[in-house]
């Protein structure tokens, strides 16, 4: 007689899965995330503001007109991928950098994540523990669970929607902010703007 009981290999995965927390591509796809209208100036926008290393995870809360709100970066401590650790991080970064939803009856504001990793652009263990962290970090702060997104040697991708580019990527330089909140240039010294100082200087 034969039982309906998984091979002890894929009891072993499957139990560590449920021990680790995390998403499969599959189960994320069918999450219904909602699509950014615009990834590529999402993912431009976060990486100009926080221009992150491998190893730097970026939060982020949109309004309803995919505006940035707040955003919030931090390193990924070397320690074995746990979603509920992930979704702890989330939390406490959310918590810092803007107020909760919980009281609205639904969410409003969508809370996206980009991940900038080693590797190439395929998903592994360590961004299914993120898609669950950032599903539950999102639950637990009134917000709508948004896109999951890498940034790697190959550029970056939205998980689950196939949609992606090649620039930025890991490597790429920080690029000057493209909205009104950029910081003021700083003073040119040197050359031409050393002239025109020390003309004025002379004329005083």
């Amino acid at each position: 007689m034969t039982f309906g009981f998984a091979p002890a290999s894929a009891a072993a995965s499957m139990s560590a899965a449920s021990a680790n927390r995390l998403l499969e591509p599959a189960e994320w796809a069918a999450a219904g995330i909602p699509l950014l209208r615009n990834p590529r100036e999402v993912v431009s926008g976060l990486h100009a503001r926080h221009h992150p290393q491998p190893a730097t995870a970026v939060v982020a809360v949109l309004d309803p007109d995919e505006r940035l709100r707040a955003s919030a970066s931090f390193v990924r401590r070397p320690a074995p991928a746990d979603g509920w650790m992930f979704r702890n991080v989330l939390l406490a970064q959310l918590r810092r950098v803007i107020p909760h939803d919980l009281r609205r009856r639904t969410p409003v504001r969508t809370a996206v994540l980009l991940y900038c990793r080693d590797g190439d652009a395929r998903w592994t263990e360590e961004d299914g523990a993120w898609m669950w962290g950032l599903r539950d970090a999102c639950t637990l702060h009134g917000l709508r669970c948004g896109a999951y997104i890498t940034l790697t040697r190959d550029g970056w991708q939205v998980l689950g929607e196939g949609r992606g580019g090649r620039r930025p990527h890991s490597a790429s330089a920080r690029e000057p902010f493209a909205t009104s909140d950029a910081p003021p240039p700083l003073p040119r010294t040197g050359g031409a703007a050393s002239e025109i100082l020390r003309r004025a200087a002379a004329a005083r």
